[in-house]
Parts: structure tokens; sequence; C-alpha cells
């Protein structure tokens, strides 16, 4: 079983400060996060958005416009603040918010800090320009930058005393992460391609015809591409599927939290596959009032309910 701090802490001024504004850039910069997180507890809430808020410092510099080897260099600067963090080394009225409100998170949840250093290798990846051959190369880089959050997330959440199965809710959540992942590579496929990466499995494009790449609105002339995005779904089905044993392990909150996040990039999915050539034209989103009922549906239990039914089945 995995524990968390339930009760409200004592929370100085210049921590709930840093928290303030790992909050601010949270709401700002995530909103499909944000929206899950509002379901969670104070304390539990405030630790997720400086974990955010430090996963959005390591993928700004991945996502800017400096040279290679310097974006290398401000990573590896980024690490050394986080080994700072571990060690012990920042102060409450250090001049860095985020590195306070991480500090203190890192002091009341056993959160795994090693998955921002997973996170921050995974950027350098992009940095360095991968690309990857099969699914199995690709799950390296899911892993590093969407199973290591998962991992770190659940020390947040915890998992409920004497829930079945429990040893085993890291994978799961680190399984949860790539599902998220893959559904981000399908939803940015045009973006991503603009910005001069490709992150499918080159197998897989070569399969469906689509080695060429995507250069705008219409798919590389003779190319199966609504296979392509179909196999990609199944796939994040799949992956949604075995993550979502998560749930049951959790209390209500952290688990309408996850169904509301994951619940949010279902349909997103499933609107990428009635519709595979919107991705080239833009990215596709969720309206304001289907988020909504994705939260009070992860809030009712209704998901974390159909998986227990389910694996009960699975058992019987």
């Amino acid at each position: 079983m995995i524990r968390t701090v339930e009760s409200e802490q004592h929370v100085s001024a210049p921590v709930l400060a840093a928290y303030s504004y790992c909050e601010a850039v949270t709401g700002q910069q995530a909103r499909n996060f944000a929206y899950g997180i509002r379901l969670l507890p104070t304390p539990k809430r405030r630790a997720m958005s400086a974990l955010y808020a430090f996963s959005r410092r390591v993928d700004d510099i991945g996502d800017g416009t400096l040279a290679p080897a310097v974006k290398a260099a401000r990573l590896e600067d980024t690490r050394a603040l986080l080994a700072r963090v571990r060690e012990g080394g920042v102060d409450e009225d250090d001049t860095d918010p985020v590195a306070v409100a991480l500090s203190h998170t890192a002091a009341y949840f056993p959160v795994p800090l090693g998955g921002l250093d997973e996170l921050i290798d995974g950027v350098l990846m992009d940095v360095h320009g991968e690309t990857y051959e099969t699914w199995d190369d690709l799950k390296v880089y899911c892993r590093c930058v969407a199973g290591a959050i998962g991992r770190l997330s659940l020390g947040v959440f915890g998992t409920e005393p004497g829930a079945r199965g429990a040893e085993r809710a890291p994978e799961y959540a680190d399984t949860l992460g790539l599902a998220l992942q893959l559904t981000n590579i399908l939803r940015d496929v045009l973006e991503d391609a603009a910005g001069g990466r490709t992150y499918l499995p080159a197998d897989d494009l070569a399969k469906f015809g689509c080695s060429a790449g995507f250069n705008g609105p219409t798919p590389p002339e003779g190319s199966d591409f609504a296979g392509l995005v179909h196999f990609e779904v199944r796939r994040a089905r799949t992956l949604f599927a075995e993550g979502y044993r998560l749930l049951p392990m959790l209390d209500r909150r952290s688990g309408a939290c996850v169904a509301a996040m994951a619940g949010i990039y279902r349909r997103l999915l499933d609107r990428i596959e009635r519709e595979p050539e919107a991705v080239l034209r833009g990215r596709v989103s969720l309206p304001g009032r289907e988020k909504a009922y994705v939260a009070v549906r992860g809030l009712s239990g209704l998901d974390a309910r159909h998986v227990a039914r389910r694996t009960v089945r699975r058992r019987t």
C-alpha cells in the first residue's frame, strides 16, 4: 500500500506563495490537467501543481527556440536543481517558487523524484532529435515523459488501505501515462511535424504508406492515413483498459481526478477515431461542457466501479 498525507499540514506563508505560483502556472498552461486536479483535496492539489510546474519548466526548455546545446545545458541545470530538492537543499525563502513548492511536496508525499529525472531524459531525446523505429522504441520515450508522471502522481494519490493488487499500482499508473501520451501524439501529429518531430513508429508509418510525413491538411498521396490512426487508436485503447485498473485502488477524490483526466483524453481519442484527418487540420479538443460531464462522471465513481466489476469478472 502506498500512503500519502491526508490531513492539512501547517504551511508557511512563503510555501503558500510558492504553491500559489505553481497553481497559476497549472491553470494557465494545462487546462485538462487543471480540470482534473480541481477534484482533489487542497494538499494533494497543491502537490500536483508543484509537480506540473516543474515538469512544465522542463518541457518549455525542450520546446523552446534555443540551440540544442543550450537546451541540453539548461536541462542539466534543471537536473541539478532537482538534486538540490532531493537532498533537502532548498530553503523556504529560496527565490525559485517551483523549487520551494516541490521541496515541500517531496517532504510530505512519497513522490519518486527520480521520475522527474526520467522526464528530463525524455526531453533530451527530443533535443537530440530521436526518432522511433518500433512501438517498443517509442514506449521508452513515452515512459520517460508520461509514464514517470503517472508514477509521480501516484505518490501524491496513494492507494486505499487493503486495496487488492495495490502492488501493481505503479505499473498501472505508468501504463495510463503511456495511453495519455499516445493520444497526445495522435492529436499533435501536424504540430509536431511542423516542428520537425516525428513520434509515431517508422514501421507503423511504412505499413500504412505514411513514411513521407505530414505537411498539411491532407494525408500523403496513396497512404491509408485513416488505417494508421485507427491502428494507433486501438493500441491506445488497450493501454487505457490496462491503466484504468488503477482506479479502484484509489480513494474517491483521487480516483475522480484520474478518471477526469483520462476520460477527457479517451473522448479526444473517440473524436480522432471518428474523423482521423481532423488532426491534420488543427488540434482536436473538447468543449468545456463535455469536460464538466467527464469530471462529474469521475466524481460519481462510475468509471472506478465499472473497472472493479470487470476485474472481478475476469477473476471468476
